[in-house]
C-alpha cells in the first residue's frame, strides 16, 4: 500500500507546537528524495577529491593555486650551458683626460683626433720662458747656499796657507774666538831674502832671475843668491847717489836669521850699501768664524804645509750657525727641483698609449692651468672592458678565467667573447641583497663600442649530452608528474585522464634556467607533464 502524508491545518500545526513547549516541530522529506541527494553529495565530494588530488596538488608543486592544464613532453638529450647572466656597459680598458697644470701659449700641438699615440709622445708644448728663468735663479740660490755652507765649515778649522814653521800659538783649547782673533804665527825661513841698493844705472843693467853672490858680513861667507825684483824708482842714497833697490833670493843652509847681514855682487856691479835677511814668509793666521777653541792641532816650532790644520772651533753656537746653512742648502734645493718639476709641465706628453678621440688646443691657443680643461682625452682601446654585478648566491661559482658571452641590443645577431678578469669581494647590500663586481675583459669586441650597454653570461659550466625536461615540470620537492597508460591522446599531445598521472621523484643536475638535467629517475623518452602557462624557471607567468 502507498504510504499517504496528511497534512494538518494552521490551527492543528498551533495546537501540536503549544504542546510541544511553543517549540517547531521538524518536518522531514520523504525517505526517497532523502536517499537520492545523499547519493549526489558522495558523488560531488568524490569528484572534487579526484580534482584536488591529480590536478590541484600537482599544480601547487608549481606554485599554481587555480586549475591547470598540462603539456606532455617527452625526455631529450641535450647540451646544457650553465651561466649567470647580468648586464653592464663596455668601457676602454684604460681612459686618460689630458690637463695642463700651467699657463702659457701653446706652441705646438702635433696630433689630431683620430690618432694612434704611444706612451711619452709629445702632445703639446707651451712657452716655457718663465720657468726656464725661475730654474736659473733657483740655480743660483743653491750655489750661493752651498758656498755659505762650505765656507763657514771651512772657517771653523783655520789652516796655514803656506808651508812654514809655528813660530809661536796664540790661543788654547776652551778659548772663544770671533773673526779676526789671532790664532798663531808662521814663518817660511827655509829661504830668505836680502834687499840691498845698488846704483841707479847698474840696477837697470839688471835682470830677473840673473846670478848673484851674497858676502855674509863678520863671516865673509860667500853664498849664491837669485835676483828676484829689482825697483823701477829711484831712491836717495848715502852721499846724494841715486840708487834703486833689490831684492835677492837666497836658500837658507839653515844658519842664516834675520839677525845678520850681508852684501852682493851682480855680474861686475857690487851694491852700493849692506842689508838683512828677511824670513820668506811670516805670517798671522787669524779666525774667520766665532766658536769655542775645541782643539789645537800645533804647537811652536811645528812645521805646517799649506792647508795644514792648526785648531778646531765648535761649541753650541758654531754648530747652531752651521745647522742654518744646512737647512738653507736644502731649501734651495727644494725650490730648484720645484722649478725644474714646473718646467715638465710645459711639455704635455702622452700618459698611455692610445686612441685620440678628442682635442681641444692648436698652436697658438693661451691656456690658462687646470682651468682651461681637457687638452685631449685619450682612450686605450686594445681591449675593452665592462663590471657586471653577480648576486650574493651566485659568487661562489664565479671565476677568474671564465669564458663570458656577450651581446648587445645595438648590434643584434652578434656576439662577443670575454673572460672574467677578477671579482672584487667589495659588495654592494641593497634591500637586503648583496652583490659583487665581476670586471669582465674583452679582446675581440668588433663593433662594439664604449659606452654600449651589453648583456653577459658568465660560462660556468658545460654539459653534453645531457638526460634533459624543461625545468618547469619539476615540483617542489624534486618531483615530475608523469602519465601513465591511458592519460594521454592517441597522438600523445595532450592530457585527456588526470587520474593516470603519477607523481614520480627524480635527482635533479645542472641546469641552463630552461631545461634541467636528470640523473636518476627518467629514461630518455619518458614523457612527462609541464603545467601551461609556467615560466622557464619553474613557476607560473604572471604569478
Amino acid at each position: 500500500m502507498e504510504a499517504t502524508q496528511t497534512l494538518k491545518t494552521p490551527a492543528e500545526t498551533q495546537e501540536s507546537e503549544q504542546k510541544n513547549g511553543g517549540r517547531k516541530l521538524p518536518r522531514f522529506p520523504l525517505l526517497k528524495k532523502k536517499k537520492k541527494w545523499i547519493r549526489r553529495l558522495v558523488i560531488a565530494g568524490v569528484a572534487g577529491l579526484g580534482v584536488y588530488w591529480f590536478v590541484l596538488r600537482p599544480g601547487q608543486g608549481a606554485g599554481a593555486g587555480s586549475l591547470l592544464q598540462y603539456t606532455p613532453e617527452a625526455v631529450q638529450r641535450r647540451d646544457l650551458t650553465v651561466s649567470v647572466s647580468g648586464t653592464g656597459t663596455v668601457t676602454p680598458i684604460d681612459a686618460y683626460d689630458v690637463k695642463v697644470l700651467v699657463s702659457g701659449e701653446v706652441l705646438e700641438a702635433p696630433f689630431e683626433e683620430g690618432d694612434q699615440v704611444e706612451k711619452g709622445d709629445l702632445l703639446c708644448r707651451l712657452n716655457a720662458k718663465d720657468a726656464e728663468m725661475s730654474i736659473r735663479q733657483a740655480e743660483l740660490s743653491v750655489r750661493q747656499a752651498q758656498k755659505n755652507y762650505q765656507d763657514l765649515s771651512a772657517n771653523l778649522t783655520p789652516k796655514a796657507s803656506a808651508p812654514g814653521v809655528v813660530q809661536q800659538v796664540l790661543v788654547q783649547r776652551g778659548d772663544i774666538v770671533g773673526p779676526g782673533t789671532p790664532i798663531a804665527e808662521i814663518a817660511d825661513s827655509s829661504t830668505m831674502t836680502l834687499t840691498l841698493p845698488f846704483q841707479s844705472a847698474d840696477a837697470q843693467r839688471l835682470s830677473l832671475g840673473q846670478s848673484a853672490q851674497v858676502t855674509l858680513e863678520g863671516t865673509m861667507e860667500v853664498l849664491p843668491a837669485t835676483v828676484e825684483s829689482v825697483s823701477s824708482a829711484d831712491l836717495v842714497g848715502k852721499g846724494g847717489a841715486l840708487v834703486r833697490q833689490v831684492k835677492l833670493r837666497v836658500n837658507n843652509p839653515g844658519a842664516l836669521t834675520t839677525a845678520l847681514s850681508a852684501t852682493a855682487v851682480v855680474g861686475d856691479m857690487a851694491c852700493a850699501g849692506s842689508g838683512n835677511f828677511q824670513e820668506n814668509l811670516h805670517q798671522t793666521v787669524t779666525a774667520q768664524a766665532s766658536g769655542e777653541v775645541t782643539n789645537v792641532h800645533v804647537t811652536a816650532g811645528s812645521q805646517v804645509y799649506a792647508g795644514t790644520a792648526l785648531v778646531t772651533l765648535g761649541g753650541t753656537a758654531a754648530a747652531s750657525s752651521l745647522e742654518d746653512l744646512s737647512i738653507a742648502v736644502e731649501n734651495a734645493q727644494l725650490a730648484l727641483q720645484r722649478a725644474q718639476d714646473a718646467l715638465e709641465n710645459y711639455t704635455i706628453t702622452a700618459p698611455i698609449s692610445g686612441t685620440v678621440i678628442e682635442k681641444n688646443v692648436k698652436a697658438g691657443d693661451k691656456v690658462d692651468g687646470i682651468e682651461s680643461g681637457n687638452l685631449a682625452v685619450i682612450y686605450d682601446l686594445s681591449s675593452l672592458k665592462l663590471q657586471m654585478n653577480v648576486n650574493e648566491l651566485n659568487l661562489n661559482q664565479v671565476k677568474a678565467q671564465q669564458d663570458v658571452e656577450i651581446t648587445a641590443d645595438a648590434l643584434p645577431g652578434q656576439s662577443f667573447l670575454g673572460w672574467v678578469e677578477k671579482i672584487s669581494v667589495n659588495g654592494t647590500t641593497t634591500n637586503g641583497f648583496t652583490t659583487y663586481p665581476a670586471s669582465i675583459l674583452l679582446t675581440e669586441y668588433g663593433e662594439l663600442n664604449p659606452g654600449m650597454n651589453v648583456s653577459a653570461d658568465i660560462i660556468i659550466d658545460r654539459v653534453k649530452n645531457a638526460l634533459t625536461i624543461p625545468t618547469s615540470a619539476v615540483n617542489r620537492g624534486d618531483t615530475v608528474m608523469v602519465p601513465l597508460e591511458g592519460a594521454l591522446s592517441e597522438d600523445g599531445s595532450a592530457l585527456l585522464d588526470p587520474t593516470k598521472i603519477e607523481e614520480r621523484p627524480v635527482t635533479l643536475g645542472k641546469s641552463d634556467g630552461d631545461y634541467i638535467e636528470i640523473t636518476a629517475g627518467l629514461e630518455e623518452g619518458d614523457i612527462v607533464l609541464v603545467p601551461q602557462g609556467a615560466d622557464l624557471n619553474g613557476g607560473m607567468a604572471g604569478g
